[in-house]
């Protein structure tokens, strides 16, 4: 399947290729540069990855979280809230991942901070490398969600990393995706968030299974709350 690039480029071939036969050799010289460097624009142009999904993403779990009938925080910290703290937003954390879709998996009760057990299935796996590293997680869909309209595709995404106890959350985050075609993925880490157990002790939340814990730092998302 070829790029947008290719077939933009080949559009315009014929054109630049008459247009450069008719020119003087000093403007040819000079026309062949101006190519060089639309070809160079454009490939990276075409490489970067959209932080402004991400970046939508955060702006509005800060303004959820500002919203006394949304936020999860404590009444003693949502009066002095001021916003969540956020790594930087960084391309290199949006990554693709080769999905292998795992079927016949048995529906089991994932463990939460409380006694509850809501049910989930293993959906698949998403391998992945960051910094050289080959790395895998497993992803999830919750049963009973699923059942609720609009709902139908979602896949939660539970991690724990090197920043665990440290920059981010001890119990872990949270990236919540939808269903993607094809076998190639996109995570996107700067999306990930804290569970509501790090703001408040009465809510129930899911643990991270121990198959998700990477042996690498995702310097992306969500930060810790409290020291």
């Amino acid at each position: 399947m070829k790029s947008p690039l290719t077939k933009s480029l080949r559009k315009q071939t014929p054109i630049i290729k008459r247009r450069y036969h008719m020119l003087p050799l000093k403007n040819k010289i000079k026309h062949m540069k101006q190519l060089l460097i639309f070809l160079f624009c454009s490939a990276f142009a075409f490489a970067q990855k959209d932080l402004t999904s991400a970046e939508k993403f955060q702006s509005e779990l800060n303004q959820s979280y500002e919203d006394s009938l949304k936020s999860p925080l404590m009444k003693k910290d949502f009066k002095d809230f001021k916003g969540l703290d956020f790594f930087p937003l960084n391309e290199k954390y949006i990554v693709e991942a080769k999905f292998v879709r795992t079927k016949k998996e048995k529906t089991f009760a994932m463990k939460t901070t409380t006694s509850r057990t809501p049910l989930y299935v293993k959906y698949g796996e998403l391998h992945f490398t960051i910094d050289g590293k080959d790395l895998k997680l497993n992803v999830y869909k919750n049963i009973d969600l699923s059942k609720k309209p609009g709902y139908e595709d979602y896949l939660f995404l539970p991690f724990s990393d090197l920043t665990c106890g440290k920059e981010s959350y001890i119990g872990g985050r949270y990236v919540d995706m939808r269903m993607q075609k094809g076998k190639t993925w996109t995570i996107d880490f700067n999306k990930a968030y804290n569970p509501y157990c790090a703001y408040n002790y009465e809510y129930s939340c899911p643990i991270v299974p121990l198959e998700n814990d990477l042996d690498i730092e995702i310097n992306a998302g969500v930060k810790k709350f409290h020291d």
